[in-house]
């Protein structure tokens, strides 16, 4: 992620008089973060409850509160409760106003813009299907400033409140550079989003892997609910699709730190054949199991034809109901994808153990086509066949779980730049 020294609303850093010690500030830092965690997940709050929630003794959290409000990232409010004598009760909330981030979802057929406030609240959300010329990243970056623009005009804002834009896509990423290395919609045209910035003077830039956000926001929803008997928790998110994706939560022991991976699974070589991948390679999981993949199989054209960038869901309905329908070249086409997936994902459990699995994404739809495929390929494995197969779970509705993660971690990130300048 690209840095800016200040947030909006950030007052400039003066260097102290008396530098406290390297140790201490790590540790203060840490405390700051974990107040502004505790107010954005569970909104206002008490000064006990904030005690509570993060484990810090009482005069710990009123020079944290004390030092967030100064600085108009947090605002407190009396609230007097009827038949109650006494002093009113304070809460604490984040200052919606502090800062704002705008998370950009890529994919293949349109772009979702979305712009929320520091409390993560929902300001604005449109999509845009993609023009035919934006598969150029010159024209693609100047339609997304156009679009970001947009965004902003409508909700009146100033580019200075925007504190983070966020952006997300299948593919290879490079977050540390702002920059998309390998896409289905650009191949291996990279994009360089750093010319973005020039219109939001405060603002970092952050570039994710989108099914990496999908399993963020999966372990806000289940982590507590997947404990393993060391204390691990953790699953494996599987996005099915015209791309194939896969994301991996894990937190070692009780209380450990959530980790959040995305593998190139969709562009793993799971065997020899002669059926090409948008990537270019053979053999690739996504060349059987993507939508292109399932067409060309149903369809029966050569292997080594160059795949549809895009296939509409349309065409996927009609091949699933010729399936159901008892057509057997269709029939055929869905059960090599589950078996590619199963073979897959038995590979991906057994470094990574025996988590459960999510499948998202618009290919849950066809779900029951797949799974008997899925189950045979994941019991070829040695680790499954010793451990049982893992949990199976579909939720459909992925773009909800992608807002949720970029708007997770990109306030995550806002409160560690902020955080860093105090």
């Amino acid at each position: 992620m690209r840095n800016r020294s200040l947030l909006p609303g950030a007052p400039d850093a003066a260097v102290p008089a008396n530098p406290v010690r390297p140790g201490t500030e790590l540790l203060r830092r840490q405390n700051l973060r974990s107040v502004l965690s505790a107010l954005r997940l569970n909104g206002s709050l008490s000064h006990t409850d904030l005690s509570s929630l993060t484990g810090l003794a009482s005069a710990t959290v009123t020079a944290l509160t004390t030092d967030l409000e100064k600085l108009g990232a947090i605002a407190r409010e009396e609230q007097t409760v009827a038949g109650v004598r006494g002093r009113p009760r304070v809460l604490f909330s984040r200052s919606a106003a502090f800062a704002h981030v705008v998370a950009v979802q890529i994919a293949s057929d349109a772009l979702h813009y979305a712009l929320s406030d520091f409390r993560g609240t929902l300001i604005d959300r449109f999509s845009l299907a993609r023009d035919a010329m934006s598969s150029r990243p010159d024209r693609f970056l100047a339609e997304m400033a156009g679009a970001l623009e947009r965004l902003l005009q409508r909700s009146r804002l100033h580019p200075s409140s925007i504190a983070l834009l966020s952006l997300c896509s299948k593919g290879i990423v490079d977050p540390e550079g702002g920059r998309l290395l390998w896409s289905p919609v650009f191949g291996r045209d990279p994009v360089d989003f750093q010319p973005l910035l020039a219109a939001f003077p405060q603002a970092a830039l952050g570039v994710e892997n989108e099914t990496l956000l999908v399993a963020q926001a999966l372990s806000r929803r289940n982590l507590p609910q997947l404990a393993g008997p060391d204390g691990s928790t953790g699953l494996v998110a599987l996005s099915l699709g015209h791309s194939i994706g896969l994301g991996i939560a894990r937190s070692e022991g009780p209380g450990g730190a959530l980790s959040v991976t995305a593998p190139n699974f969709g562009h793993m070589l799971n065997t020899v054949d002669n059926r090409l991948c948008r990537c270019g390679a053979y053999g690739c999981v996504e060349a059987t199991a993507g939508f292109y993949g399932i067409l060309r199989l149903a369809f029966q054209v050569p292997e080594n034809t160059i795949p549809a960038k895009f296939v509409p869901l349309s065409e996927m309905e009609k091949i699933a109901t010729a399936a159901r329908q008892s057509n057997r070249m269709a029939q055929y086409a869905f059960r090599q994808a589950g078996l590619t997936l199963g073979q897959g994902l038995s590979r991906v459990l057994s470094l990574a153990g025996n988590l459960p699995i999510v499948v998202t994404g618009p290919g849950t739809r066809f779900f029951d086509l797949l799974k008997a495929g899925m189950e045979e390929g994941l019991s070829q494995s040695l680790h499954v066949r010793l451990n049982g197969p893992p949990v199976i779970e579909t939720i459909p509705d992925e773009q909800s779980l992608v807002f949720e993660g970029h708007l997770d971690r990109a306030l995550t990130a806002v409160d560690e730049r902020l955080t860093a300048s105090r």
